[in-house]
């Protein structure tokens, strides 16, 4: 690998703005009560902030593919900074992938 992994801001932002997305379309859910949305809201943000710390905390070499494995699976790397990592590193990640995922 090329050194400790470091996820880039603009991922971090990237998948922000996705979870934003989300809380913006169940707010707005007119069929929903405001306690239904509420509680969508609440628990959408429990889960993603768990998919959040798995992805971006514990910047350890150890946890390096695992951290590009995540940070795929959550759509917060996108193809062209995938590429950046060395072929043996994306496959190792593109494995850890599919393991994570139950796909063969």
């Amino acid at each position: 690998m090329e050194g400790p992994a470091r996820p880039s801001p603009v991922a971090l932002d990237r998948f922000c703005r996705a979870i934003l997305d989300e809380i913006n379309r169940l707010g707005a859910d007119a069929n929903q009560t405001a306690h239904q949305r509420y509680r969508a809201i609440y628990q959408l943000i429990n889960r993603r902030d768990k998919e959040m710390a798995e992805a971006f905390d514990n910047l350890r070499r150890s946890h390096a593919l695992l951290m590009i494995a995540k940070l795929r699976q959550l759509g917060a790397v996108t193809d062209d900074e995938f590429t950046r990592f060395s072929a043996e590193t994306r496959a190792a990640a593109e494995d850890l992938l599919r393991i994570m995922t139950g796909r063969q």
